[in-house]
């Protein structure tokens, strides 16, 4: 039996050094594939069980571990779609079939439907901004959508919230009796200040709205808001259909808005809006004016940002800018203890521990760089080293087998 033995561990040896091998012409031919992480063989004796004098020959057991947690180098890139991970974390693709996964590998280009997909075919997963500002479900995949950016789609989005701020003069002499404030909307109506803004209806159309101050105390002023299309001819009062909305604004001594600060109005054909007026002031300077407000009209992509939280921005041709993804990235407890699946992606096991989503920046988890992809961590020289050692220990293990066999023939031969 020990001849056998010897020839068994001889092969077992042999084996062990092939498995090496294999691993070492993968990383070769991967060395410049974007995200690859390197395989290794850990050796770990056999040992079989002596009875008396007699020794039984073991063998060696082979472990292939995947070198995970080991970032390779950032290389810089003219596309904003090419994304790496500077420090922890996965980004969550999916296959055709919807099946997510974990990968490194960012070379992501739009397809024919404008989806981010990378070179092996796995859509970029993210959330959607499309139901306000997105939050990470922590244990699971539910909640992400394939990112999907079309240049051709136009959108438009209604004004929702604004700011107005500015001065009114202290020295404005009031108008004291109410009926002819700009809120009373009577063709003999006065008013101290005016200004004008640009919102957006739901369909994207500009709403020219007038806004109105009127000092009619000290330190009391009425705020009225109009659609400046429904003005009279030569007028403007009064506007057909009255204000959108009016207010009192009060004002302390020292010039500073007190209770209320902002009005709300339904823009004509669009949404509710709600104007912010706490940057108000009351102070012995004349009248200054700015003021802005969210939404946009229809407008192409012009193009696509991605910052290094991840979120994904769309610029508009008319200049405006809007949150459409946000990008998380995936961990777990033992990322060297992943699955190693086809196409540089990867899939958790029992050993690796459960899946964690969140942000970049959140935690441990890395930041997100836009224009860069992540070398493979594959040392050529390392590699050519171990394929060496593996051919060399190859070459002894099979010289075992063949003395095994050389002895099995000597006693055979006794018999003749």
């Amino acid at each position: 039996m020990s001849l056998y033995g010897m020839m068994r561990t001889g092969v077992s040896g042999m084996n062990a050094q092939a498995n090496r091998l294999s691993t070492v012409a993968d990383n070769i031919a991967n060395s410049d594939t974007t995200g690859y992480k390197r395989s290794s063989i850990e050796f770990s004796s056999l040992v079989m069980p002596t009875t008396g004098g007699a020794y039984n020959s073991g063998g060696v057991n082979s472990t292939i571990r995947t070198a995970i947690t080991d970032r390779g180098d950032l290389k810089g890139t003219t596309s904003v779609s090419d994304l790496a991970i500077r420090g922890d974390g996965f980004f969550v693709v999916q296959d055709s079939s919807g099946t997510p996964y974990m990968t490194r590998a960012g070379s992501f280009v739009p397809d024919a439907q404008g989806r981010l997909v990378n070179a092996a075919g796995y859509q970029l997963m993210a959330y959607s901004y499309a139901n306000g500002v997105p939050a990470a479900t922590v244990n699971g995949f539910q909640g992400l959508v394939p990112v999907q950016i079309s240049d051709g789609k136009m959108t438009a989005t209604p004004s929702t919230s604004g700011t107005f701020s500015g001065n009114l003069p202290s020295g404005a002499n009031a108008i004291v009796a109410p009926a002819t404030a700009p809120s009373g909307n009577a063709a003999t109506a006065q008013y101290t200040n005016k200004s004008s803004m640009v919102v957006y209806d739901n369909l994207g159309n500009k709403v020219m709205v007038d806004i109105y101050f009127t000092k009619t105390a000290a330190g009391t002023w009425d705020v009225a808001v109009f659609d400046q299309s429904k003005a009279a001819a030569g007028g403007p009062f009064p506007y057909t259909g009255g204000p959108l909305t009016s207010a009192t604004l009060n004002f302390d001594g020292t010039g500073k808005l007190t209770g209320t600060d902002s009005v709300t109005f339904t823009v004509p054909g669009g949404a509710s809006l709600k104007l912010d007026l706490k940057g108000l002031s009351q102070i012995g300077t004349g009248y200054t004016a700015t003021g802005q407000v969210n939404g946009n009209g229809p407008s192409n992509i012009e193009k696509v940002t991605i910052g290094k939280d991840g979120t994904i921005y769309a610029q508009y041709q008319d200049g405006s800018t809007k949150p459409l993804y946000k990008i998380p990235l995936a961990d777990v407890p033992s990322p060297d203890r992943l699955i190693q699946q086809s196409g540089n992606v990867f899939t958790q096991s029992p050993d690796s521990g459960d899946v964690q989503i969140g942000f970049a920046g959140e935690g441990k988890r890395g930041e997100i760089i836009s224009g860069a992809l992540e070398n493979s961590n594959v040392d050529i020289a390392e590699e050519l080293t171990n394929m060496i050692s593996s051919q060399r220990s190859y070459t002894a293990n099979s010289k075992v087998f063949q003395t095994g066999s050389e002895l099995m023939d000597i006693l055979v031969n006794l018999k003749r």
